[in-house]
């Protein structure tokens, strides 16, 4: 989103700070094969001391890179869905220039900061026709301008260099895009969806171009509390139990504890499906005639069960992606889904 500069013989280190843990990733310089690249807890997830949660970050980041194989100190960050602004809108069709005026026109009386201090992005999605008129859909991406320097303040204690500050959405449809490079599948509309540990990533796409994007209160974490309600367990236990259940295939699963779990987490996920609904819904009212053609189910959560949850409930084929796809070095700590995010932040400085 903000780029800045440099191709070096490895990619940068994309830094993939989640509500729990941070992710550290580097690619060689073509992109296919990964050099690098580790997962690490945060001390204290999710703490509400601002300035504290900063400090837990960066040396969490310092104790990941200690002794790796990374190269250089280049890095591609990335906003998360708590410092980033998220909407849709509409604006009358315009040359280039008046767009960029009339969108943030448009997105000051929205944003929750003052505009004044605002970074505002905006991706054009297509012109759609409003009443009798056609209007052009635009994706506004806002952040608050001392939330990016507090990022850079993480990044100078980690001892990296950031190279560009990215988002999610953007880094999510790079990773998986480059999988798709028929000109059939550049025409095909897919819904991308990235189920993390507190948070889901919602983009509609066709190729490249960004159709709408959306962020769904919605993770790993009400899963576990699903679980421990459901089944009267502290929430430690839970977590242990559904993430040993996710993790054995699935003949070797238990049979009784796999219903169990089941049971607890269909509601959870019912109202993912819902909400995953409405962004069908809106994006196929907007863009008729357009239909979608597939689910890409990533993040941590990923798992082949929730995978053909959503296909019945949605009625699209859905499949688990797999970020390594187009790299011939394919092994990664933990589910493969999380580094969604990572890959693409890595390939930013690499397109």
């Amino acid at each position: 989103m903000f780029a800045l500069l440099a191709k070096t013989r490895c990619s940068p280190i994309a830094v993939d700070i989640g509500s729990q843990s941070v992710k550290l990733l580097q690619l060689s310089a073509d992109g296919t094969s990964v050099q690098e690249a580790v997962r690490w807890e945060i001390a204290s997830a999710e703490s509400p001391d601002s300035a504290l949660r900063d400090r837990q970050v960066a040396e969490a980041i310092r104790a990941a890179m200690a002794g790796r194989r990374f190269r250089g100190r280049d890095a591609v960050f990335c906003i998360g869905p708590e410092q980033l602004f998220v909407q849709n809108i509409r604006v009358p069709v315009a040359a280039n220039a008046d767009l960029d005026r009339l969108v943030r026109t448009e997105a000051a009386g929205r944003l929750p900061f003052n505009s004044e201090e605002a970074e505002i992005r905006f991706l054009p999605a297509a012109e759609v026709r409003q009443g009798d008129s056609l209007r052009r859909e635009v994706i506004v991406l806002a952040c608050h301008r001392p939330v990016l320097q507090r990022m850079l303040e993480v990044a100078e204690r980690a001892n990296l260099h950031p190279v560009a500050i990215d988002v999610e959405p953007t880094a999510l449809l790079r990773c998986y895009s480059r999988q798709f490079r028929r000109d059939e599948d550049r025409q095909r509309r897919l819904m991308f969806v990235s189920i993390g540990a507190s948070t889901t990533r919602v983009v509609i796409a066709r190729g490249t171009e960004v159709l709408f994007t959306k962020y769904v209160d919605f993770g790993g974490r009400q899963l576990d509390e699903a679980v421990a309600h459901h089944l009267e367990m502290p929430l430690g236990e839970a977590v242990a139990l559904r993430r040993h259940n996710g993790d054995r295939r699935a003949d070797q699963r238990d049979p009784e504890v796999a219903r169990s779990i089941h049971e607890a987490c269909r509601p959870a996920l019912d109202r993912l499906a819902n909400e995953l609904a409405l962004c069908v819904r809106y994006y196929s009212v907007t863009f008729r005639g357009q239909p979608l053609a597939q689910i890409v189910l990533g993040g941590g959560e990923a798992q082949q069960s929730i995978a053909d949850w959503l296909s019945s409930h949605l009625a699209l084929p859905c499949e688990l992606g797999n970020p390594l796809r187009c790299c011939r070095q394919a092994a990664l700590p933990g589910r493969v889904g999380q580094w969604d995010v990572a890959v693409g932040l890595a390939l930013k400085e690499l397109n």
